[in-house]
């Protein structure tokens, strides 16, 4: 079987600035390079926090998000690519954090299995973030 690592995620947004802001001010990813792809006609950044990528395309005449794709449990109801995940250490803090931001939280969830929770980027994109449970 062929060795890979993850490399990035890639979302996109109306705004390349506005994007870029909004990764670095609520995530703390910081800008790494731009650049535009002339076949896609678009405006691209990739911004890192550690390992961690995110590519980000503002495309020309891009369509915006569908309101049945910026929550959680009707995104799951249409094929395609849903969403990127993070671990972190404590929900409760996390959550504090994103509000004393004011981020757009989409849905928080508290089951047996886990707990965790999805936040709207800029561009109503979902990103998950999981704390799993003891062991």
């Amino acid at each position: 079987m062929a060795d890979f690592t993850f490399h990035h995620g890639g979302v996109s947004v109306p705004s390349l600035d506005d994007a870029i802001d909004w990764y670095g001010r609520v995530l703390g990813f910081e800008l790494e390079r731009s650049f535009y792809i002339t076949e896609a006609r678009s405006k691209t950044a990739m911004v890192r926090k550690g390992q961690l990528r995110f590519e980000l395309f503002e495309v020309e005449d891009a369509a915006p998000l569908p309101d049945e794709r910026r929550h959680p449990p009707s995104d799951i109801r249409t094929h395609g690519n849903k969403h990127v995940a993070f671990r972190i250490a404590d929900l409760d803090a996390f959550l504090d954090e994103m509000r004393a931001k004011d981020a757009d939280i989409a849905f928080v969830v508290r089951q047996a299995y886990g707990a965790g929770c999805f936040i709207r980027d800029c561009a109503g994109n979902l990103i998950e973030f999981v704390e799993e449970p003891a062991a």
